[in-house]
């Protein structure tokens, strides 16, 4: 098994030197980078508007990233009286370690769907909601919310931008080096790499090649795109990818 992981950095990396470690041939392939969101700036006054009861909600560790950052920079805090929610486990534990406060998450798959069967979510009339996010994304917590009687507000904390790369010339090296294993954990990298790489080796190569993904949504994303080999992993964290890659 030769594994292509297209996550961005850090983590990309990270997951390339684990498998390695295990006697794994891996590479590292970045498909997006990240920058500082173009709301930041207005974070600090937003959080402190929120009181008891209202809600945060972090949608990646990226978000966290950007958001800690500026408020250190900012010399604001975290405030206490919002209750704090995370996509999944690893956000969760990058907002907890970031602002020490107890922060609520689904255990079982990180995606919008589960976050939203949280039972403190279910009776939210006139809460404001503040999302943590990145530039774009998917609107399902959002409109939710605003169903459920929220008002619901977004703070771009980081914009994806997609890396520039020939297409086929990196189809050639990886297809050469015998990748036959991807890994990708979203949507829109799924998307780019699928558009990056040339018709000739997309049929004869990248379609062939083993898929793992994060959620059933990305399966059928994948199954959509042409992939017949696919597999979810439990969720997006590196831990749930090394064990799928076991």
């Amino acid at each position: 098994m030769n594994i292509l992981v297209t996550r961005p950095s850090p983590s990309g990396e990270m997951l390339v030197s684990r498998l390695r470690a295990l006697g794994q041939v891996a590479w590292s392939f970045p498909l997006i980078e990240f920058t500082p969101g173009r709301e930041l700036n207005t974070l600090p006054e937003r959080l402190s508007a929120l009181g008891q009861d209202d809600m945060v909600f972090a949608l990646s560790q990226h978000a966290v990233t950007f958001a800690h950052a500026h408020l250190q920079q900012t010399h604001a805090h975290w405030p206490l009286q919002p209750r704090y929610f995370a996509i999944g486990r690893t956000t969760a534990l990058a907002l907890h370690t970031a602002s020490g406060i107890e922060v609520r998450y689904p255990l079982d798959q990180e995606i919008s769907e589960v976050l939203l069967q949280l039972p403190e979510l279910q009776n939210i009339q006139g809460k404001r909601a503040l999302i943590l996010r990145g530039n774009g994304g998917r609107e399902l917590l959002g409109e939710t919310l605003v169903a459920r009687g929220a008002q619901v507000e977004f703070c771009e904390c980081y914009q994806r931008c997609g890396k520039l790369y020939d297409g086929a010339q990196e189809a050639m090296r990886w297809h050469t080096r015998g990748v036959d294993t991807i890994v990708v954990t979203s949507g829109e990298m799924l998307q780019q790499l699928f558009t990056l790489i040339p018709l000739w080796y997309r049929e004869n190569w990248l379609l062939r090649c083993r898929l793992l993904v994060v959620s059933e949504r990305l399966a059928n994303l994948a199954r959509e795109l042409g992939w017949q080999d696919i597999q979810v992993a439990e969720n997006a964290d590196n831990d749930a990818l090394l064990r799928a890659l076991q």
